[in-house]
């Protein structure tokens, strides 16, 4: 089966861009789906919440340029079926040193060319910064589907906008002509506002077809469980978190035939 890679990227911070990324990806890896989560952030959040330790020299800062392989740096995880490569704060200065390379746009895709190739992940999903500069573009350039998160809130609809008319500009250039927008999650869903409620009836409006029916809800334990290097499938399995994201990689399996 040929390998599937999504990145999760949103120019705004504190939109549960990395949440999802780990908990989908180690919800895909509950259902024996094998997984590698990417985590392209210098802040290593990603790398943190599955209680792996930042390395020097771990990241993909040197594979970006040109030093050695990606497939050495593949770490196990606590899961059977998800593997990481990890992130450390040498990976912020790819954000300037990327800029100054030919072909720049398309670094991460030949760094994650023999991944892909090997055949032994069916899917790959790259966390990545809450900026659209350079490692993000790169994601993107990379990828076959974006998977954007969207927090329930006022201003979401304008940040999608944004990020869509990237997506379109990567395509038009023939940077990455089949990247797609994989689909839509909402995070941070209030069950006690009108608010949340009226962000999701928009976009279920504007993109019916993009839009997961699994709704991540704000809760305490989601925000908790990184700070124990835990998904959320280990630190309150039975919670709504929990739920929301079992649905979520159940969802993604049966849109994109995993």
């Amino acid at each position: 089966m040929p390998t599937t890679v999504f990145t999760i990227a949103n120019q705004k911070g504190g939109v549960g861009k990395t949440t999802t990324a780990v908990n989908l990806a180690a919800g895909l890896a509950l259902r024996k789906v094998h997984t590698l989560l990417i985590d392209l952030d210098p802040q290593a959040n990603a790398t943190s919440s599955l209680g792996i330790e930042k390395q020097e020299g771990k990241s993909l800062y040197g594979a970006l340029r040109g030093e050695d392989g990606a497939l050495s740096l593949i770490t196990p995880t606590k899961y059977e079926h998800l593997a990481l490569i990890p992130s450390e704060e040498d990976l912020a200065a790819a954000e300037i040193e990327l800029s100054q390379m030919e072909n720049y746009l398309m670094k991460l895709r030949g760094v994650l060319a023999p991944i892909v190739a090997s055949g032994g992940f069916r899917v790959i999903i790259i966390d990545c910064p809450p900026a659209l500069g350079m490692l993000s573009m790169n994601s993107l350039a990379a990828a076959d589907y974006l998977l954007i998160t969207l927090q329930c809130e006022y201003m979401a609809l304008e940040g999608l906008g944004q990020i869509l008319r990237n997506v379109d500009r990567l395509k038009t250039a023939g940077i990455n002509p089949a990247l797609e927008l994989g689909g839509i999650v909402m995070t941070m869903f209030d069950v006690r506002t009108s608010l949340s409620r009226q962000v999701v009836e928009e976009v279920k409006t504007h993109m019916p077809e993009k839009i997961f029916s699994s709704v991540v809800p704000r809760t305490v334990r989601l925000s908790e469980a990184p700070s124990f290097g835990k998904s959320i499938f280990e630190y309150d399995p039975s919670g709504p978190g929990a739920a929301a994201y079992k649905n979520l990689a159940g969802e993604v399996v049966s849109r994109f035939g995993l």
